[in-house]
């Protein structure tokens, strides 16, 4: 009885993960501003402001949609995947971070993964395999698993690619999300490597 009631629990909270078009009307209201209208707002915000810390709270804010499937085509639309990409090439590492945890996010659709890729995407995601900022190496060894397919394994699993992931999987010690996710990332790309 109890393995029931927690099955149902977990399958219940699992079902309000994500959104649809009902759950997104309960929750905006009548007078509430629909999902498109409100991300466009924040990415006009992000353009507007010269303000870095500013920046930095309204691209962790796009970051955390780009989790959800229900705004992708959203995201698509107002190019928060291209803003994604250009924040990665920033000095500033907050928003390095969040650039690439919106580009990690958001690389579980396909389509998501054509823009990224088009746009130049697996050299910048590359790149924060070696940055200083835990959260940064962990969402590009996430993206790049979901990035990296037949048409462009030649530019994801090049030699000095390939050796960082190991390293990282090798490393437990330091950290265990890091050897987790390359270790993954091994496994579905170069089984038995």
């Amino acid at each position: 009885m109890g393995r029931a009631k927690a099955t149902y629990r977990t399958t219940r909270r699992t079902a309000y993960m994500f959104t649809n078009d009902q759950r997104q009307q309960e929750r905006t209201g009548k007078y509430g501003t629909p999902r498109l209208q409100y991300l466009q707002e924040l990415v006009i915000q992000f353009q507007n402001t010269s303000e870095n810390e500013t920046k930095e709270k309204i691209l962790a804010n796009l970051a955390n949609f780009a989790y959800d499937p229900y705004n992708y085509n959203f995201l698509r639309q107002l190019n928060v995947l291209e803003l994604f990409l250009d924040c990665i090439t920033e000095p500033n590492e907050k928003l390095i971070e969040f650039g690439i945890g919106g580009i990690c996010n958001s690389c579980a659709d396909p389509a998501n993964v054509a823009i990224v890729t088009k746009f130049g995407g697996i050299p910048l995601i590359i790149q924060c395999l070696s940055s200083p900022v835990r959260n940064t190496v962990n969402y590009a060894l996430g993206a790049l698993y979901y990035v990296c397919d037949e048409s462009n394994k030649d530019e994801v699993l090049k030699p000095e690619v390939v050796d960082i992931i190991k390293r990282y999987a090798a490393a437990e010690q330091v950290s265990v999300s890091f050897s987790n996710l390359a270790k993954a990332f091994l496994a579905k790309h170069l089984p038995g490597n």
